[in-house]
């Protein structure tokens, strides 16, 4: 069994974080280990609270399963601090994990800042070159690329200025867009491929964008080639959301193991 391998903050909640990672590595047929860099006090309906792991723990943590594991694929989402990504990003390079996926989690659904302003750069500058694919998300990919995306265009500017930091491939994700259809735009070696999916109409959608970069990170695992891991993310991530889990009184989560 393909062992996967991610780098994020806990969610009290189970929706995004940590437990949705291990949840999508293992609807998508992955091992999933797990390094915590932050715990959230968090559920469906806001962020309250964050602590920072010591940065000691973080490295143990990421030590423990290189040491043992075989470790296939990485993904990463919160990384709150400089400190963080500059120790997350050292470690991979120590160990050279063949496959990372950056999810750049910058703010919860509530404006909870994930992410330190003084850590863009880190991010920028340590993490974002080392990657297979980033997954921004429209936000994330309007800071990275300090421009405003309105349609798929400007997704796909965006997408280039983001890949001049150095990463393979960059997959900005359209689930913020308007139009009839979520098109997620990727660009890989001067290259442009176009995964769409029919809106769903629900407001059930916690934890979407860590969900889909680990089922991304574990179909990538599998083998797949970059376009092939995104498309069966794709179907993966749209089937969650269609089934997604009216629990809570805010943004329910999507349901991980809907077809089984």
């Amino acid at each position: 069994m393909k062992q996967i391998l991610t780098i994020a903050g806990s969610d009290s909640g189970g929706g995004a974080g940590i437990q949705a990672d291990i949840k999508a590595i293992s609807a998508n047929g992955g091992y999933a280990m797990s390094a915590i860099t932050s715990v959230t006090a968090q559920n469906t309906v806001a962020v309250t609270d964050a602590f920072d792991l010591p940065i000691s723990l973080i490295e143990a943590q990421l030590d423990a399963v290189f040491t043992d594991f075989n470790v296939a694929s990485v993904k990463t989402g919160m990384l709150s601090s400089p400190a963080i990504v500059e120790t997350v990003a050292e470690k991979l390079r120590e160990y050279t994990p063949s496959t990372i996926v950056v999810d750049p989690v910058m703010i919860s659904k509530s404006k909870f800042p994930l992410l330190k302003e003084e850590a863009i750069d880190s991010l920028k500058t340590a993490l974002i070159p080392l990657a297979t694919v980033i997954t921004p998300n429209i936000y994330e990919a309007e800071l990275l690329a300090q421009r405003d995306i309105r349609n798929t265009d400007d997704a796909k500017s965006a997408a280039e200025t983001i890949a001049e930091l150095g990463c393979h491939a960059v997959l900005v994700k359209g689930g913020h867009l308007t139009g009839n259809t979520a098109t997620d735009v990727l660009y890989c070696n001067g290259e442009w491929s176009f995964f769409e999916a029919e809106w769903v109409e629900t407001e059930n959608t916690h934890g979407t964008g860590c969900t889909y970069s680990a089922a991304i990170a574990t179909q990538l695992a599998h083998g797949k080639d970059l376009v092939d891991a995104i498309k069966t993310a794709k179907v993966y991530i749209s089937g969650a959301i269609q089934h997604a889990l009216n629990i809570g009184h805010g943004h329910g989560p999507t349901h991980h193991f809907f077809n089984g």
